[in-house]
């Protein structure tokens, strides 16, 4: 039985399978409440215990995990009241989370004088692949506390890729988010085109499924497209708006030219805009559509 003690916060849709696997290998956890209690009340019966606040928790707890929205929820979780850092004792935080880098980068500086370490830990896949511990995860840090905390790790992943130091795994994250987003605003005007013209999505997808342009989030989108499968690809809108919103603040702060990135967010953004935050990423297809004078893409 190890001994390091976890604290896991943001029990969400990738965070619940994630705490699930950690707590099936034995660690002693700690989760803190979710507005949703149907995660917290799972993982109390298979042995976790809940913490009332984030103080609490860290108290309770050697290696914090967080699998929250962004930055701003990161930050308020560490530095807010009651937060993590209140507990005043050294802290190995690790950020699952889709963050910004610079973000990432001020606060763990900031809490190093605290004796507490932030890591980034951002996660590839889908909720079920955190359930089935089959996720990817680039990790930012020092090398000994990449080490500390990959036995963790690999309960719910099944590849860790170590990317540089702290902030660096938050910078591959967006870059990875860039092209798989980037497909799905591609996919969503090329169906849309194809309508227009009386294409069907499902011819589309004979000449796509298997060829070279085929892959793993073509499939999952095209799940929704053509089975109507809202679960398919459990992202949503506004949270690909954040994501693509945070790479063109590092563009910016890069002096970069992105006109790529750029015309992607705006097509999350004016999902967003008209009302379809909640929505999935594939839904984006129909939104476009509609724009376009088309019931549905499919």
């Amino acid at each position: 039985m190890t001994t390091e003690k976890i604290g896991f916060i943001g029990v969400g849709l990738m965070g619940h399978g994630m705490a699930k696997n950690i707590v099936a290998a034995g660690y002693p956890t700690t989760i803190l409440g979710h507005r949703n209690r149907k995660p917290v009340e799972d993982l109390l019966g298979r042995g976790a215990t809940e913490a009332r606040s984030a103080k609490v928790l860290a108290e309770a707890s050697d290696i914090v995990f967080l699998c929250v929205t962004g930055s701003e929820q990161v930050v308020s979780v560490i530095e807010g009241e009651n937060g993590l850092a209140a507990a005043g004792k050294p802290l190995l935080i690790v950020d699952c989370s889709t963050s910004d880098p610079s973000v990432t980068t001020r606060l763990a500086a900031d809490l190093a004088a605290k004796k507490i370490t932030l890591i980034d830990a951002p996660l590839s896949r889908t909720p079920k692949d955190a359930w089935d511990g089959t996720l990817d995860v680039m990790i930012g840090g020092d090398p000994a506390d990449v080490a500390r905390v990959r036995p963790i790790i690999e309960r719910f992943a099944q590849r860790i890729v170590p990317t540089g130091p702290t902030g660096t795994g938050h910078t591959m994250k967006l870059l990875n988010n860039f092209l798989a987003l980037g497909y799905g605003a591609l996919y969503a005007e090329a169906l849309m085109l194809g309508a227009k013209s009386g294409l069907k999505a499902e011819v589309f997808d004979q000449v796509i499924r298997g060829g070279r342009m085929d892959c793993g989030f073509y499939q999952t989108f095209f799940k929704y497209v053509l089975d109507r499968d809202r679960d398919a690809h459990k992202f949503s809108l506004r949270n690909a708006l954040k994501d693509t919103s945070y790479l063109a603040a590092f563009a910016q702060a890069s002096c970069a030219a992105n006109p790529i990135a750029a015309a992607v967010r705006n097509s999350y953004a004016l999902a967003v805009g008209t009302g379809h935050g909640d929505d999935y990423v594939p839904m984006l297809s129909d939104v476009v559509a509609k724009l376009n004078g088309i019931e549905t893409a499919s």
